[in-house]
């Protein structure tokens, strides 16, 4: 009788503290966790895990619908994304039969939903057909992207998809009105998350197997032009725009650095100490907030940026990997 009490009540101040995030205004914080199937639902306030929600095999990204009405998780290997409410954490439905969506982008248009088929060699468009449709998404083309595309970038006219090729250490251009490739261009060493300017010139490629973010000027109409190499540190992997349309993050997962980056003169400005290989990253709305993915710790970490010093840390699920929250900076 008495573990039952403890148990029930166990469960009631369990329900209060998600209430309780919930009520102050602030939508919570979703964490991936790509080696146990799951999400951590996060309380910014109290920085504590109020919740786990089950997905697929390998969820490793997210990106939010465009009505912004759900948030839609990739599991890998399940093949299935799973769309959930940003704002109370409520799983809306799951849609199977998505091959390998490992990494997964809209057009800015918000007509195409592109997914990165990492172990099957290619990139899947389809035509978005809405998050209430019975089917709300329709294959158009299969593209063969070896070899192992791994992260997307689509241009602001929704004219021109990039994509990484992680393993054949390339950078794949693919005209969406076509859906023919335009360009295959070699680039350093294993590429992973790719960042456009707002200005659609410059595409900064993280390389994971090196120390550098390489810098491409795609503005002509030809194959692109290389036109700096940018020390960040070791294992230079994903970025996260600062919101201001001149400053963009890169986490240095080897060097368990993060490195801001001034796009107008393309040098690194700042640098904070991010533990345990620092993987995705989000800027909340009060501009020094940062959070970011230790992977190799099963946490996530709160960075200030004013001070340039840990804050603290929360322990999630295993090989914690993408983060996000509708509390964030823009992503321009």
């Amino acid at each position: 009788m008495f573990r039952r009490s403890a148990f029930a009540l166990l469960m009631v101040l369990a329900g209060l503290a998600q209430a309780n995030a919930q009520s102050n205004g602030r939508p919570p914080v979703f964490v991936l966790n790509s080696l146990d199937a799951d999400i951590s639902v996060v309380d910014p306030v109290g920085f504590t895990v109020i919740k786990r929600i089950p997905t697929g095999k390998e969820p490793h990204h997210l990106y939010l619908s465009p009505d912004e009405k759900s948030l839609i998780v990739a599991n890998a290997l399940a093949d299935s994304l799973t769309f959930i409410d940003p704002r109370t954490a409520e799983v809306q439905r799951v849609v199977r039969g998505i091959p390998d969506p490992y990494h997964l982008r809209f057009s800015p248009d918000m007509k195409w939903l592109v997914t990165a088929s990492n172990r099957l060699d290619r990139v899947d468009l389809y035509r978005w057909q809405g998050s209430a449709a019975a089917e709300p998404l329709q294959l158009v083309k299969r593209i063969p992207a070896p070899k192992t595309p791994s992260h997307l970038n689509i241009d602001t006219k929704s004219t021109t998809l990039y994509a990484s090729l992680q393993d054949s250490d390339e950078l794949l251009a693919i005209d969406l009105a076509t859906q023919s490739v335009k360009w295959k261009q070699t680039v350093g060493k294993m590429p992973a998350d790719i960042y456009l300017t707002p200005d659609d010139r410059f595409i900064l490629i993280g390389l994971t197997g090196d120390k550098f973010v390489e810098v491409w000027d795609v503005s002509g109409a030809g194959a692109p032009r290389l036109a700096k190499r940018i020390l960040t540190g070791a294992g230079a992997h994903s970025f996260r725009a600062w919101g201001d349309r001149r400053h963009v993050l890169v986490s240095n997962r080897a060097a368990n650095t993060i490195s801001k980056i001034d796009l107008t003169t393309l040098a690194v400005v700042d640098q904070f100490p991010a533990p345990a290989g620092p993987d995705d990253m989000e800027l909340l709305t009060d501009g020094k907030t940062l959070l970011v993915t230790s992977r190799w710790a099963g946490k996530v970490t709160q960075i200030d940026t004013t001070t340039r010093k840990v804050v603290r840390q929360v322990k999630v699920g295993k090989s914690p990997h993408g983060i996000w929250t509708l509390d964030h900076q823009p992503r321009l």
